[in-house]
């Protein structure tokens, strides 16, 4: 089964019980598995206030496949931030995160389309469906 990588913004909407990323990620996980980027893992730990919020991270991010860093992700990013940086402002985290999608071959699921849309070898899911 493939996979589907999410990005940080589902996931914080997901936690808030926002009814259209809690759906969208019910529908991704009935036709794939769900996966995210250690980076998206790091984002989510620093959003947390408390150990009680930090506790129900861990218990949510069991649902996800979680993707390291390799030296691949690592050189790919290097190039997209080469390329896009300066045009486009991409940003190291969402360049990490993109590299994770190109070098596994999977595509990403994020809100925030304007983030990623210009970088080639990017597929980039519709959110909403």
């Amino acid at each position: 089964m493939s996979s589907t990588i999410v990005d940080s913004d589902i996931l914080i909407d997901a936690g808030r019980q926002i009814s259209e990323a809690v759906e969208y990620l019910r529908f991704r996980e009935a036709i794939s598995t769900l996966a995210i980027s250690a980076v998206t893992q790091m984002e989510m730990i620093i959003g947390c206030r408390n150990k009680r919020e930090y506790a129900d991270l861990e218990k949510f991010l069991l649902r996800f496949r979680i993707l390291p860093v390799t030296s691949d992700i690592s050189d790919s990013t290097v190039t997209l931030l080469s390329k896009y940086n300066l045009s486009h402002g991409l940003l190291i985290a969402d360049a990490l995160i993109a590299a994770t999608a190109i070098t596994y071959s999977e595509p990403l699921a994020t809100k925030n389309q304007r983030d990623f849309r210009f970088i080639d070898g990017l597929d980039l899911l519709p959110y909403p469906n």
